[in-house]
């Protein structure tokens, strides 16, 4: 080769060389519509033509049994719009979105951006997914997150659940729905009402997380926060929860109840109010059991019986509640007080180990070492039973080593022992006091100007005191005895207090709040053992002379 013909064969090659370096450096354009999205497939059509007054001059008019494909997603309509270059596209009647066998959503009208993964369905919408079916107007489907919202109100039917709203989602994975304002929740048991719900289709369970209310049409349940499975009725609830019975509500910092076995347990802060007997009762722990008409309170347990006009305040370590004639016009309850008894009312205040209040008499019945106290007066025996009518005390019955106290002053106390002791009260203070079997009598009579000069010692069986404005007016002992007066300077050191004397006022309870405050007595003012129970004697004469003795 010639010189010059290698000298334009090697410019040539330099050229081309330049050329395909400036080509390779120039921008390349994209082969699909979208970078790193899949792509809408459209399937099938019976007829593919174009809009000509469609503003989107790209847009593909579909008609007659359309099917899309989208990543593993089928789509069928009878009509639709398909914008390819936006990976969209619009359907129109008998839309259905199949997800593999897990989601069917039905509706009149979709719209599904590909690039979002999107699916707009409004009209008639159905979505179905294994057990539950959600119905609404308007629904968005979002397959990223695999979560349907409504917002035009919805109803989603889950077996025996039909719950509406006017907001809500569900997802299909999880199988969970959350659903806001005007939520209810219908079961043919029970209906609950919510603002805010959410519920798992898996595990049936509600999940409380707004103000609610439960009703079966007998029990109601008011909850803003805990669980409650609608299969089995059982509820867990937190924030000061209240269940509600026939009159009856019991409401605690924690609620649990079981609707099969109608029963409910509260903790912590508890208050049980029954308003049909007006009287409520409270502790940290409370149980009730409808089915049984039972309950019972302990941990600061207190019951408070406001059914008699002046409210009665009771603590003991365990307090119970028995219903009996339930559902009948006989019905009444009773009140069981445990080991270490105190109890409150201004014109009565009592102690004892355990005690009884029943509805049936208005009768506490006090046992084990017990007192009571009125005014000045002090009255304990092996067993007292106190009757009650509309507003006070009527009578208290003191069985088996009977002792009534009066406080006068200073260091002189009006003492009458027997075997029992009845006592009379009118208006809230005593006016009669009886006193049956070996009754024994230590009084100091008071004159007019409200000395004491005087102290009686009298030994009978049966005795009757009359009190008129809280001072003894006169004694009537049967049969006649003859008593012996001490003046007050050479009282005999024995004789100024009866064997069993015991004045009690230091664990006597104050207030309402005092009752929570336990105190004990001094081993030697205690009781002696008994050998055999106490025998209610009638209050008659049953000897045909007798000793008055007037002030």
């Amino acid at each position: 080769m010639r010189p010059v013909q290698r000298h334009r064969a090697l410019l040539g090659v330099v050229f081309c060389l330049l050329f395909f370096c400036l080509l390779a450096q120039q921008p390349q354009k994209s082969a699909t519509p979208v970078v790193g999205k899949s792509r809408v497939f459209l399937l099938h059509a019976d007829a593919l033509t174009k809009s000509s007054d469609n503003p989107d001059p790209d847009v593909q008019v579909l008609i007659g049994n359309v099917r899309f494909r989208h990543d593993s997603v089928y789509m069928y309509c009878d009509s639709a719009c398909f914008f390819e270059k936006k990976n969209a596209f619009e359907a129109f009647y008998n839309v259905k979105m199949v997800q593999g066998d897990t989601l069917f959503l039905y509706g009149d009208y979709l719209y599904y951006d590909g690039n979002t993964q999107l699916a707009s369905v409004r009209y008639n919408v159905r979505m179905e997914n294994d057990t539950t079916t959600l119905l609404t107007d308007s629904l968005n489907y979002d397959r990223v997150a695999n979560v349907g919202y409504f917002f035009e109100g919805g109803t989603l039917m889950d077996g025996e659940n039909t719950l509406n709203s006017s907001w809500g989602e569900y997802s299909p994975a999880t199988k969970t729905a959350v659903f806001n304002y005007d939520v209810k929740l219908v079961n043919p048991k029970f209906t609950l009402a919510s603002d805010t719900l959410r519920y798992s289709t898996a595990t049936k369970v509600a999940n409380i997380v707004g103000p609610s209310n439960i009703d079966n049409g007998k029990n109601h349940i008011y909850s803003e926060l805990g669980y409650y499975t609608t299969t089995t009725g059982q509820a867990e609830l937190l924030d000061r929860s209240v269940w509600t019975n026939d009159g009856r509500r019991l409401t605690g910092d924690s609620l649990f109840y079981d609707r099969g076995l109608a029963y409910g347990e509260a903790f912590g802060n508890v208050v049980f109010t029954d308003e049909v007997n007006k009287n409520m009762m409270m502790g940290e722990y409370c149980y009730y059991s409808d089915s049984l008409a039972y309950g019972f309170c302990t941990d600061k347990a207190l019951v408070v019986d406001y059914s008699q006009g002046d409210s009665l305040f009771l603590h003991a370590d365990t307090l119970k509640l028995f219903t009996f004639n339930d559902k009948t016009d006989s019905l009444y309850r009773e009140t069981h007080a445990y080991h270490k008894v105190r109890a409150f009312r201004r014109d009565i205040q009592a102690v004892c180990d355990s005690m009884v209040f029943s509805s049936k008499d208005s009768c506490l019945r006090m046992y084990h070492d017990p007192v009571l106290w009125n005014q000045q007066q002090q009255l304990l025996g092996e067993e007292i039973y106190v009757y009650m009518n509309d507003s006070t005390v009527e009578r208290a019955n003191i069985h088996n080593q009977a002792l009534s106290v009066e406080h006068v002053d200073s260091t002189m106390y009006n003492q009458v022992k027997g075997k029992d002791i009845n006592a009379y009260f009118q208006a809230g203070e005593l006016y009669r006091v009886d006193a049956i079997g070996s009754v024994k009598l230590v009084y100091f009579p008071m004159e007019k100007d409200s000395t004491v000069l005087l102290m009686n010692v009298s030994t009978t069986s049966e005795l009757n005191v009359y009190v008129v404005n809280r001072k003894m007016e006169r004694m009537v002992m049967k049969p006649a005895a003859e008593g012996i007066m001490y003046p007050l300077f050479d009282i005999p050191t024995k004789e100024r207090f009866l064997d069993t004397f015991a004045w009690l006022e230091d664990i006597r309870p104050k207030n309402k709040d005092d009752v929570f405050v336990w105190q004990t007595k001094s081993a030697n003012l205690q009781l002696k053992k008994s050998t055999r129970g106490g025998v209610v004697l009638p209050n008659q004469d049953l000897f045909g002379t007798s000793t008055e003795i007037k002030k």
